[in-house]
């Protein structure tokens, strides 16, 4: 897998008739590994366990009654970055939020269709939205993934990113009940 990102993918900040289609983007995902967290009265261990046979997860919708595209409403701290492949389609989006009390920017979603994976395009949009996040004045980036998508894991780590935390029951209660939350951050100012 290469680091580069191919020219023929065009980045930019999403166009309101386009927040729909970057909301839809398949982010389901396929693993024959997973994060195994467990806990302790000292602290958590985390280690990399495979799984067999492979797991494939689908996202629930956040929300039943959501529209498409509501996470992405400009509030004015929201802001969506589109990647368009060569012929002018849609093939990845990032969503941030900028939370001035702490001047953290948080990764809220990031999507790349599986036909455009491991080409870079998740690369090029996140290097866009801490570009953005440093334009704000934001100190970290943060994001939160679940323990069973280690592919994402991995790739953030890649980014900069290292685990800044660890919730057990973030889950509960949810389609994805027995899961835990992982969140990781990184540093924007030097």
């Amino acid at each position: 897998m290469s680091n580069i990102e191919h020219t023929s993918v065009v980045y930019r900040v999403a166009r309101a008739e386009e927040l729909d289609a970057a909301a839809s983007l398949d982010n389901s995902f396929t693993t024959d590994s997973v994060i195994e967290v467990t806990s302790s009265d000292d602290g958590f261990r985390l280690r990399e366990v495979p799984v067999d046979p492979p797991l494939r997860k689908v996202f629930p919708d956040d929300e039943e009654d959501a529209e498409p595209g509501d996470e992405a409403e400009d509030d004015g701290t929201t802001r969506v970055v589109v990647a368009l492949d060569g012929d002018g389609t849609l093939c990845g989006a990032i969503t941030t939020e900028f939370s001035a009390w702490n001047s953290r920017l948080i990764i809220a979603d990031v999507r790349v269709a599986p036909g455009h994976r491991g080409r870079g395009v998740g690369r090029g949009l996140m290097d866009r939205a801490l570009d953005h996040g440093r334009e704000l004045g934001a100190r970290t980036a943060w994001l939160e993934v679940t323990n069973v998508n280690a592919p994402a894991v991995r790739a953030y780590r890649r980014m900069g990113f290292t685990l800044c935390g660890v919730d057990l029951t973030l889950y509960t209660g949810t389609a994805s009940e027995g899961e835990q939350a992982l969140f990781m951050s990184r540093p924007l100012m030097t």
